[in-house]
């Protein structure tokens, strides 16, 4: 499929509705493709070359427990190994390659994700569950934040700046941003191709070169991710490929003295051990990007259909498995009954069932520690609270294989409650009354997370005070897209405050690609 094939309509995560024919017949066509590519072996990329494991992992659709997206490398330590060893001799050259140059191949590598969107897409919902618009916008997504982050370096001029002399003729002094060498990326199962491909470009164009491991629940989609780096011709050993388990793999990229940064997307759990172990002999970059528990406050002069509208997208949206859900709201008591009513209502029409499936919003969630984790949640809310809707897992009408939950809203627990506090990465949402907006801020405020929040008031003063007072790094105001979901590249910087990040440098944002360099200066004299 060219480019010139591609239907006009840009799929993103606010994208509200899709109604374009020739956008839905060219991807069920890239369903038949991804289809015919279902149960193949995938070796590990070491320094170009395809090489085996410990065997194999068997990666099997969260729609259908019976089909099998494909057999996955079981990487070792040594893969892990050799896989540093590669892209420490890779990455002198790579270096030394204009850094012009280096855009213009990694530019190629966009373009080929967004020619593949269809196929890859497809492959992304068959692998972990997303709808047509989820997937279709996370392709294009991360075809958008490598011509975004090229364009940052662009602008910074490959961050090689002349400064000040102090008036002294003769003396010539410069800012240089240098890489640092080989970095890891260890990337998730709910963004598995943008999240990947965020920090493994910004690391490539900045002259690093990377050691990749996905997220094993998403092991297509790293898979297609190396198929449009080496097409675009990337060198052998500039990216290289370790599937595998968290306990070798994993532990192999946290622990070797090869690797000079790292980039983990995930927990908090794993994500804050892994800061505060990292480092050994001297610091090294640790980008960790956590979780969230994020608050959508709806203040008595909101517009309430259209906060409904955008709780419920971003509490449901891929089943509230992004670190950004709508996984709490706090509204004011006046009209919290109006608002849950909505809410239910809303609920009411999500149709569930099969992803691939056009009208379908929400699929199945990704796995049985997922169901376990959904289902204790709702035994505590019947138990301390009300389950306004939902709270079923739904085995008929073809789900009966499959991680099906019923969306889920529940409210009347005191605010203390641990439904308040502790991510669940489910299609669950807790809603409590508060007396003001004064409440409301503090509560979201009370807790260990600070990625994303919104508001909906129609008071300029209200919104202000949200602004002001609210710690979290992605705000929202009155957006019917999503209440708390739906950044995209140059548009909305998503990073996290607290216990969701640990740099205060945003990706999706101008400040990302310079995380991956270190600074140098020089002072010549004539």
């Amino acid at each position: 499929m060219t480019s010139e094939s591609r239907p006009r309509i840009k799929i993103t995560y606010a994208t509200l509705r899709a109604d374009n024919e020739e956008l839905h017949a060219l991807y069920d066509q890239g369903v038949e493709r991804a289809r015919a590519r279902l149960g193949a072996s995938h070796p590990n990329i070491v320094n170009g070359k395809e090489r085996g494991g410990d065997g194999e992992f068997e990666l099997r659709s969260p729609i259908d427990s019976e089909l099998l997206v494909g057999r996955f490398a079981r990487g070792t330590r040594q893969d892990v190994k050799d896989a540093v060893v590669a892209a420490r001799a890779a990455q002198p050259a790579w270096a030394a390659t204009p850094w012009q140059d280096r855009l213009a191949v990694l530019r190629r590598a966009a373009d080929l994700l967004s020619e593949r969107q269809m196929e890859y897409g497809a492959l992304m919902a068959l692998e972990v569950g997303k709808s047509r618009l989820e997937a279709l916008g996370e392709v294009e997504e991360a075809a958008d934040l490598v011509r975004y982050y090229a364009s940052t370096m662009e602008a910074n001029e490959g961050y090689d700046h002349p400064m000040d002399n102090g008036g002294v003729e003769g003396v010539h002094t410069r800012s240089i941003l240098r890489p640092h060498g080989v970095f890891a990326v260890i990337s998730p199962f709910n963004f598995p191709m943008a999240l990947a491909v965020g920090p493994a470009s910004a690391a490539l164009m900045t002259g690093n070169t990377v050691v990749f491991k996905p997220a094993s629940a998403a092991a297509m989609s790293g898979v297609t991710l190396m198929e449009a780096f080496r097409d675009a011709g990337l060198p052998a050993g500039v990216l290289n490929l370790v599937m595998g388990p968290g306990d070798t793999v994993g532990a192999e990229l946290r622990e070797n003295p090869g690797i000079d940064g790292i980039v983990f997307t995930g927990s908090y759990e794993v994500g804050f051990d892994l800061y505060k172990t990292f480092s050994t002999r001297y610091p090294r970059p640790c980008i960790v990007e956590m979780g969230g528990k994020n608050p959508a406050v709806v203040s008595r002069k909101a517009d309430l259909e259209e906060a409904a509208e955008g709780i419920m997208r971003s509490a449901f949206g891929f089943g509230g498995q992004k670190c950004s859900a709508n996984s709490r709201v706090y509204v004011e008591r006046p009209v919290h009954d109006e608002l849950v009513r909505l809410l239910v209502e809303k609920t009411e029409g999500i149709v569930i069932g099969d992803p691939i499936r056009r009208e379908v919003f929400l699929g199945p969630i990704i796995d049985q520690a997922a169901v376990d984790r959904w289902s204790a949640a709702v035994t505590e809310a019947r138990r301390d609270g009300t389950v306004f809707i939902g709270g079923e897992r739904l085995t008929d009408k073809g789900m009966e294989r499959g991680f099906f939950v019923e969306p889920t809203i529940v409210g009347n627990l005191p605010a203390s409650h641990r439904l308040f506090q502790d991510e669940l990465f489910a299609p669950f949402t807790a809603v409590c009354a508060v007396d003001s907006l004064q409440e409301a801020l503090r509560l979201s405020n009370d807790n260990l997370y600070g990625l994303t929040a919104g508001v909906y008031s129609e008071d300029p003063a209200e919104v202000e005070y949200f602004l002001e007072h609210i710690q979290a790094g992605v705000l929202y105001v009155n957006r019917r897209a999503g209440a708390t979901t739906g950044a995209w590249p140059g548009q909305q910087p998503f990073g996290g405050w607290k216990g969701s990040g640990s740099t205060g440098k945003s990706g999706l944002g101008m400040y990302y690609v310079a995380q991956f360099l270190r600074e140098q200066s020089h002072t010549v004299v004539d």
